[in-house]
């Protein structure tokens, strides 16, 4: 006490301390209840729950979504779970893909077939373009003449002249054709075989379809030497496989043709008689 009376400051010093500690310790005390009161009213909130009693017996209702099931029963509860717990939670979200339903509407049924029938009709019109040819046609052995003009097999009993088909003679009637006519209808083909086995037949004109061919200053293909280097086609082929058989595009006096586009001698062309014009070609009696 002597010493507190002999050094006030000391006692004011110490006062101050108290109060300061004082404070101190009802500020610690206050923020502790803060705390127990906060989380008393989470407690609280935490607790509440929202729940729907199923009765006994009842099947639990699901949520059907296209292309999954994801049940979801009335029996289970949703609870307000604490706000604290959601942090420790690892919660991953995962895309839920719904598959398209397509559209059974009049229009897009009308749609989709009208695109199924364009490739249809597409198809047609290719397969009405070509002509349908028989694979298994082939050529005769032998070529049967009246006195007027080529007969089928079938009327070989009217022939009065019959000629002899060898290989060569297939072989010189296809180059021909294909040398002559490759950009042409597959009708001006034929005729271009039927112009060759009409000379054949004319007693005006040589007595063999190669004689024919080579004969000179008929055919240019051969004189330019075309005729030596095309391979004939599908169409060629085909083409003189039908004029052998008895198929016929001009009648059987016609003797010649000529491209009046292409031609340099239209001497045929002012002397003769025009029969029929298929393609470029102009054929003459």
């Amino acid at each position: 006490m002597y010493t507190l009376r002999q050094n006030r400051w000391m006692a004011l010093l110490i006062g101050v301390l108290l109060v300061c500690f004082s404070a101190i310790c009802m500020l610690l005390q206050n923020e502790q209840m803060h705390k127990m009161q906060y989380n008393d009213s989470t407690n609280q909130l935490g607790a509440v729950t929202y729940s729907k009693n199923v009765e006994a017996g009842a099947r639990p209702q699901h949520l059907s979504i296209q292309g999954a099931n994801h049940p979801l029963t009335t029996e289970n509860s949703v609870q307000l779970l604490n706000v604290n717990l959601l942090k420790k939670w690892n919660v991953k979200h995962h895309p839920l893909f719904v598959e398209g339903i397509s559209a059974n509407t009049p229009a897009a049924a009308k749609k989709a077939q009208a695109t199924q029938a364009k490739p249809e009709v597409k198809k047609a019109v290719a397969v009405a373009a070509k002509p349908k040819l028989d694979p298994k046609l082939n050529p005769p052995t032998t070529l049967f003449f009246s006195r007027t003009k080529l007969l089928s097999p079938s009327q070989k009993s009217e022939a009065t002249k019959q000629y002899k088909v060898t290989a060569e003679d297939v072989l010189l009637l296809r180059r021909i054709v294909m040398a002559e006519a490759e950009g042409e209808p597959y009708k001006g083909k034929v005729a271009v075989a039927n112009v060759v086995l009409n000379r054949l037949r004319s007693a005006n004109f040589p007595d063999t379809i190669r004689k024919v061919i080579y004969q000179r200053y008929q055919f240019s293909p051969v004189a330019n030497g075309r005729f030596d280097r095309v391979k004939p086609n599908e169409d060629s082929i085909h083409a003189v496989n039908e004029a052998l058989n008895g198929r016929k595009e001009v009648t059987d006096d016609t003797y010649y043709f000529l491209s009046l586009k292409l031609a340099d001698d239209l001497t045929v062309h002012h002397t003769r008689t025009l029969a029929k014009t298929i393609g470029n070609h102009s054929f003459y009696k």
